[in-house]
């Protein structure tokens, strides 16, 4: 794990997360990034949903979906995911089998770079989220397998960092962090 940034002039915290190779876990040399409280959301779960998806859409992370996250080893060759935390709590496995471990409550970001191996291993009972993807890129579904491998490495090669943060925009941390 990369050290965590405090940034001085807001209440919002940082944590890059370096995810190595994982057996058949490609994950990416770019690092997952969780802003911690980034997000001031109104109790309703409906106008939640709605400011997410419009902050996402409004800086080219589109293609948006609401729901949890899956409980199994997983992740996307082809494109980069961002995930709001709407409401409640999640424990999230980054990298694959055996990884880091990342915890995320209301009002988390958490940034997946391409190839990042990810799984929900618990989650409150009002845990919703919401994610997207930049240019709203339809996703593809890896799960870890020998065969998936040289494809899917290559397939990440290819993803560029996108232009906009999801939350902050041309000008946010995204790009910072992701070079």
């Amino acid at each position: 794990m990369l050290p965590t940034i405090n940034l001085v002039d807001r209440d919002i915290w940082i944590d890059l997360i370096q995810c190595k190779r994982n057996k058949n876990f490609p994950n990416n040399k770019l690092p997952v990034l969780a802003y911690r409280r980034c997000l001031k959301l109104p109790g309703f779960k409906s106008e939640a949903v709605k400011i997410v998806e419009d902050l996402f859409a409004n800086n080219n992370w589109k293609n948006s979906w609401q729901d949890g996250i899956y409980d199994f080893h997983h992740y996307h060759s082809n494109t980069h995911e961002c995930m709001g935390i709407l409401c409640g709590s999640a424990d999230m496995m980054l990298g694959g089998p055996k990884g880091s471990t990342a915890r995320l409550e209301m009002g988390d970001v958490i940034i997946l770079p391409a190839g990042t191996g990810h799984k929900c291993t618990k989650h409150s009972r009002d845990f919703l989220c919401v994610g997207a993807y930049p240019d709203g890129k339809e996703f593809d579904m890896k799960y870890g397998r020998a065969a998936e491998f040289n494809e899917a490495f290559h397939n990440i090669q290819l993803v560029e960092i996108p232009l906009y943060d999801p939350v902050f925009g041309k000008n946010g941390f995204l790009k910072t962090f992701w070079k």
